[in-house]
């Protein structure tokens, strides 16, 4: 913080401990006393009364030594503003000092696993374990606990693959992150609302789900000027860009007709993170190698 805003705030505590003292000093009785007396205070409320009792002993020093204990603190640890503290601890070099005791501890399990070709490992139990809680960690927030996915996030158990789901194509993905882009109306902005619901009709015949044949023959010539590009002239998909098979019946973003409509109307963004720099290239193989193993039981 800026040397106006640290001088503002250490003035604030000094102030406050300084005024919690001076508060509980000038307003206490003369003498303190263990001794209760029968002296009552001169106000009453519907008949209730008051004791006029010393604060006890022990009580007033717990304020003083919660006082003391105060401005020790403020003076050792990080309170006053910009003032470091005469411990100089701060929460960064805390959590910095536990992780390089972490990874000089786990470093070599981890560069041991990565030694390992991706299928060996993904039949090594004790690995797996840990892969699990890799994935629990970092991946199970999008994809679940059990990597089956949810709408927008693929299901890593079964063969579809966007990107490929050879080990190589795995890790690739994972350290490197996808960034997966539908355009809206696919290469033909100029395509109407007839145009789109004749599209749909087309990608739904390919599992037997329209019997409109003149919106789907309208939609097949449609799709190879707006989509075979990317999704190829038979709807198989295309791994080196990510687009998916419209063939078969696992849709990322939802299979019905108004789901199919509102992809092909506003298009689809989906974000893969790159986890090479969070993760380090070790933990990245040992987690391919995990996600290889959910599709290849």
């Amino acid at each position: 913080m800026t040397s106006f805003w640290s001088v503002w705030v250490s003035v604030i505590i000094i102030g406050t401990l300084i005024g919690s003292t001076w508060l509980l000093v000038a307003t206490r009785k003369s003498q303190t006393t263990d001794e209760e007396t029968e002296q009552k205070m001169p106000h009453a409320f519907d008949g209730i009364e008051e004791y006029d009792n010393p604060l006890p002993k022990w009580w007033f020093h717990m304020f003083i030594g919660s006082v003391v204990f105060a401005f020790a603190y403020a003076l050792l640890y990080p309170t006053l503003g910009n003032f470091q503290g005469f411990l100089g601890w701060s929460s960064t070099g805390q959590w910095e000092a536990e992780v390089a005791e972490a990874d000089e501890k786990y470093t070599p399990i981890f560069k041991a696993y990565a030694a390992k070709p991706i299928e060996e490992l993904a039949k090594d139990a004790e690995a797996m374990k840990v892969g699990q809680r890799l994935f629990a960690n970092n991946c199970s927030v999008c994809h679940g606990s059990t990597g089956r996915g949810a709408l927008g996030f693929p299901n890593l158990t079964d063969h579809d693959w966007l990107y490929g789901g050879s080990p190589d194509a795995i890790k690739t993905t994972l350290l490197y992150g996808r960034n997966g882009q539908m355009p809206a109306k696919g290469l033909n902005p100029a395509m109407s609302k007839t145009d789109i619901q004749n599209m749909t009709h087309y990608l739904l015949s390919f599992s037997g789900r329209s019997d409109d044949k003149a919106a789907v023959d309208a939609g097949a010539a449609m799709y190879q000027t707006a989509c075979a590009a990317c999704h190829g002239a038979e709807a198989k998909g295309n791994q080196a860009v990510g687009a998916p098979n419209l063939t078969d019946d696992v849709w990322l973003y939802g299979g019905t007709a108004s789901k199919i409509n509102q992809t092909l109307t506003y298009g689809r963004a989906g974000v893969m993170p790159a986890q090479k720099d969070l993760l380090g290239e070790d933990k990245v193989h040992l987690l391919a190698a995990y996600v290889y193993s959910l599709s290849n039981k």
